[in-house]
């Protein structure tokens, strides 16, 4: 999970928390302690987040088992009040000793001091993908550590891509002529399901732009109104403008529209090949594949999401929590952790472990994660991503152009401003 809904009550906590405590990027980098190497004992508070959050209190029995005397308490919360949670216990000074976090809350979250940086033995950055690395990294500092990632990619319905003799498309010129062909002679009568609400909108946009060669900050500052985002946008309404995405998906119609085969494709995270496998019936998982993000001008980058370990500075059992950290972050740890809630190891090297080496879709997966990328670790990313996802309906439904949209982005972004 890489992003959730603000609550007002908990963005006031946070910044009366931040007003505080927070450190301004003129301070110096926060020296991070090294943890002991000895054995750890006591207990160990821990909050996560959804079905991850449910798994986790029997999955770290192994743990407990490898170090007597150690007991993890996990209390599972919902992602909808994981945020306002935190951001409450933080401005109260409550915090449990390690919670897991959004993936893009490390900057907003490492701004209000509450936080402790990475010890520089815990763990070696190089063994994570480096976009998953990039969601800790807060000038220069590392805030917690890369628990699971999530990225995109393209899942078709290979029966209609048989029926209208496509393979799947290798740029973006080649994606509208694939998504043509499965929807004019495929039979996919809504063709692509390309989002454009409830925040789905923004992660299947910013890859567009890095892919056309864009950044979205630069020298500090948010980039959204670039030639680049242009080129960006103009292919992300394209498919709408060509009737070849609708609008008028009804609410919680997807991804049944896809198992029924009204829609032949669209992107998503790796959660979807379960989800597709359950409810598409005994047989259904041979009538679709996926395959990596299309070329643009640039690159074929995708976005990678997940979620990150942080502990606390007013954690009870510093120790015995980045000891707890760190056994998740062993390749054979995230590898069983992938087989119990299919959530993809951030260490690269659990990838050669044979619970996913054998898996074809995932190595489709595995192969994107490589060079992914995260949004920037700005205090303030959520309330742009939410900008973003407002101005993308708009486009969507033909109410604004390209060149509107990115203006409109711009000029948005710049008030919000990064927060730093």
């Amino acid at each position: 999970m890489n992003t959730t809904t603000r609550r007002a009550a908990g963005v006031l906590a946070l910044t009366i928390v931040a007003a505080g405590c927070g450190r301004g990027t003129d301070s110096a980098p926060e020296q991070a302690r090294d943890v002991t190497t000895g054995k750890v004992a006591g207990e160990v508070t821990v909050w996560a987040m959804g079905e991850e959050g449910k798994a986790l209190g029997a999955f770290v029995k192994d743990f407990e088992t490898a170090n007597p005397g150690v007991k993890i308490n996990v209390t599972a919360i919902g992602w909808d009040v994981a945020h306002d949670k935190i951001t409450s216990a933080i401005a109260g000074g409550a915090t449990p000793d390690v919670s897991m976090i959004g993936s893009t809350w490390s900057g907003e979250l490492a701004k209000t001091g509450a936080l402790e940086p990475t010890p520089g033995n815990l763990v070696d950055k190089s063994a994570f993908f480096p976009g998953a690395w990039q969601t800790v990294d807060i000038n220069g500092t590392a805030y917690g550590v890369p628990w699971y990632v999530e990225t995109r990619v393209l899942y078709y319905r290979t029966d209609q891509a048989e029926k209208a003799k496509v393979r799947p498309p290798a740029t973006w010129r080649e994606f509208t002529a694939f998504v043509k062909a499965l929807k004019d002679e495929g039979g996919a009568s809504r063709g692509f399901n390309q989002s454009y609400q409830l925040g789905a909108s923004w992660q299947e946009v910013l890859p567009l732009i890095w892919q056309a060669g864009g950044e979205i900050v630069k020298d500090g500052k948010y980039t959204f109104d670039t030639p680049e985002a242009v080129t960006a946008l103009k292919q992300y309404a394209s498919l709408f403008e060509q009737k070849l995405a609708p609008t008028d998906t009804p609410a919680n119609a997807f991804p049944q529209t896809f198992i029924k085969g009204e829609v032949g494709a669209f992107y998503s995270g790796p959660w979807m090949i379960g989800v597709l496998n359950n409810d598409g019936g005994p047989g259904f998982a041979e009538k679709f594949d996926v395959a990596p993000y299309p070329r643009g001008p640039v690159s074929a980058t995708s976005f990678v999401g997940g979620a990150d370990m942080a502990v606390f500075k007013k954690a009870k059992n510093r120790d015995a929590a980045w000891t707890f950290i760190r056994w998740l972050s062993e390749p054979k740890v995230q590898a069983k952790w992938y087989t119990t809630v299919k959530a993809l190891p951030a260490v690269q090297a659990a990838w050669q472990e044979p619970e996913l080496k054998a898996d074809e879709q995932l190595a489709v997966f595995g192969e994107q994660l490589k060079d992914a990328r995260t949004p920037p670790p700005f205090p303030t990313w959520e309330q742009v991503a939410r900008v973003l996802e407002a101005e993308l309906e708009k486009l969507a439904r033909g109410k604004a152009t390209p060149e509107q949209t990115a203006k409109a982005i711009q000029s948005q972004a710049d008030t919000i401003g990064t927060g730093l």
